[in-house]
């Protein structure tokens, strides 16, 4: 046998796909982008409720077209890496030999996220166009769409993405146990955000979900091992 030979069976296998923890570190960044710059065009008024009066919330927008627009932008960039992240981990999962429903639960958790938030981010762009902001009505119709799929719809499908992650961690000891159970509570808390579909003062819930899932997925994205030896090696 060749050397080159010698060297591919000694070589272990490679996980494949991109770096799950660089795919959410972009999505993070770039949520935080959007923010950031939307901030920074307003004069630090990046954000109407849709709850205002629909006058105001017309006003805003009518106002503020070029910053929705860029808005709307980092909004359907950050949906991206978090759907391709959604397939990485599942990928890895399975590689991990995890034959639980977890990862299937997760993969469809992260690619209702990645939808929601590519949906939320096109409406938010017709909320850019003057000749859609000029109807009150319409205005405030589009701005509570784009709030209940970039928030309630978004952060459900985000919290079913880190319990897919988080229970198989947690039982087969791919993470630290106390990330995997950090993951659990943002998972739960993210679910019970959408009660504030009924109940507006849960609505606390939804930045929670939202920015503590996708620091988790950071975490958990770098520290997942990418093979069984590896993980074996992190369980003892």
């Amino acid at each position: 046998m060749t050397d080159t030979a010698l060297q591919r069976v000694d070589r272990p296998a490679q996980s494949g796909g991109p770096n799950p923890g660089i795919l959410a570190v972009v999505s993070l960044a770039l949520t935080l982008a959007g923010l950031l710059v939307a901030a920074a065009m307003t004069g630090g008024n990046f954000f109407v409720s849709p709850f205002e009066p629909a006058k105001q919330v017309s006003d805003y927008f009518q106002t503020n077209p070029d910053a929705t627009r860029i808005s709307s932008l980092f909004i359907f960039g950050s949906a991206v890496p978090l759907g391709i992240f959604a397939a990485t981990i599942y990928a890895r999962l399975l590689r991990l030999g995890v034959r639980v429903p977890g990862p299937g639960i997760g993969f469809f958790g992260g690619v209702a996220a990645s939808v929601f938030l590519m949906l939320s981010g096109c409406v938010t762009w017709l909320l850019s166009r003057p000749e859609i902001t000029t109807d009150v009505t319409l205005t405030h119709a589009l701005a509570f769409f784009a709030f209940i799929t970039g928030g309630v719809g978004f952060v459900v499908g985000l919290g079913l993405l880190v319990a897919g992650i988080a229970v198989p961690a947690l039982i087969l000891r791919f993470v630290p146990r106390w990330l995997a159970w950090v993951g659990l509570v943002i998972a739960a808390l993210a679910e019970l955000s959408f009660l504030s579909m009924a109940i507006e003062p849960l609505q606390f819930l939804l930045p929670i979900g939202r920015f503590g899932g996708l620091l988790w997925l950071v975490a958990v994205g770098f520290l997942l091992p990418h093979n069984r030896a590896a993980a074996n090696r992190v369980a003892r």
